[in-house]
């Protein structure tokens, strides 16, 4: 037993016990759940040579072609709705506007916000990221976010795509992208919902625990208790999923490896198997007659998605 990270409760359990299904990061590890708020986190210590280790030794990164880069475009449409891009919480951020992507990948959100007139600024710990910006003129600073850099006030969105999860105290950094917001600034994160239809169908095959990467899987309480203390307000919440995720869901649970084992589905450069490469095509039909889209809304539509968008907005 120990005190939840958010609410400071005491009734904290084991919840499940996983290991790293995707890259092979060895042992085992478990996910504690409060009691109170809902808050489930990883029960782990990573030192920062740990996580180092983690991230360059078993998080394989894709190789980039600068020369491949594409901005994000605008969507809309039944097929932009089908698809579910409104997952993403850059899409939700207006024309004109100041905004700080944390977590920018390699930047096709930056180039989207620009070409609709905003102000964008990047944060992004891939060094990769520096290519893009040079080639681009894009405002990016390279590493983890330090709120020393900017002005207090200063933006008008801020957002968080897939990122918070992965964040060791999540009250902290909301307090400080909080003082970096002007007075009625909106924040928007996207962020896995375990207490979604997947988490309870797929169970410990839910390719969102992604342990021991994920840290922090938040519930409406726990997020609004969070933002709270961090001077935002929550005004709404969504679900909203990319249909692609169940599409690699049903691959992930066909194809999940034994433990101490790396994953085909994400890691490509490990050779497939014949029947590894049959059930990928095989998938990949089932993808393709929009069944997994149909699912996908419907769950959305019942608020049990496998994606919360919250949208807070800083007290004036």
């Amino acid at each position: 037993m120990r005190h939840c990270l958010i609410c400071e409760n005491e009734s904290v359990f084991p919840f499940v016990e996983l290991y790293d299904d995707r890259h092979s990061y060895p042992g085992l590890f478990q996910i504690m759940k409060c009691q109170s708020c809902g808050h489930k986190s990883l029960q782990a210590e990573f030192s920062p040579k740990d996580l180092t280790r983690m991230y360059t030794e078993f998080y394989p990164r894709s190789l980039f072609i600068l020369e491949e880069y594409h901005p994000y475009k605008e969507v809309s449409g039944l097929g932009a709705w089908l698809d579910g891009t409104q997952n993403s919480a850059f899409r939700w951020v207006p024309k004109n506007v100041r905004v700080l992507d944390i977590g920018c990948g390699f930047g096709e959100s930056l180039g989207y916000h620009k070409s609709r007139g905003c102000d964008v600024y990047g944060v992004e710990a891939d060094v990769n990221i520096r290519r893009v910006a040079d080639r681009f003129g894009y405002k990016v600073h390279v590493g983890l976010f330090d709120p020393k850099i900017y002005e207090p006030d200063f933006f008008d969105y801020v957002t968080l795509d897939q990122v918070i999860e992965h964040v060791t105290n999540p009250v902290e950094m909301l307090r400080d992208i909080t003082g970096v917001m002007k007075p009625g600034g909106m924040l928007i994160i996207g962020t896995p919902n375990s207490n979604g239809w997947g988490a309870k169908v797929f169970g410990r095959h839910w390719i969102h625990w992604h342990t021991p990467y994920h840290l922090q899987l938040f519930s409406k309480k726990s997020m609004k208790l969070a933002t709270e203390k961090a001077g935002l307000a929550l005004e709404d919440v969504k679900t909203i999923t990319n249909s692609y995720w169940l599409y690699l869901q049903w691959v992930h649970l066909l194809l999940r490896p034994d433990e101490g084992e790396p994953s085909v589905l994400w890691n490509p450069g490990i050779k497939r198997s014949r029947a590894q490469e049959r059930i990928i095509t095989m998938m990949t039909w089932m993808h393709q007659t929009r069944i997994n889209h149909v699912i996908s809304r419907i769950f959305d539509a019942l608020g049990v998605g496998d994606n919360y968008l919250f949208f807070l907005r800083k007290k004036s």
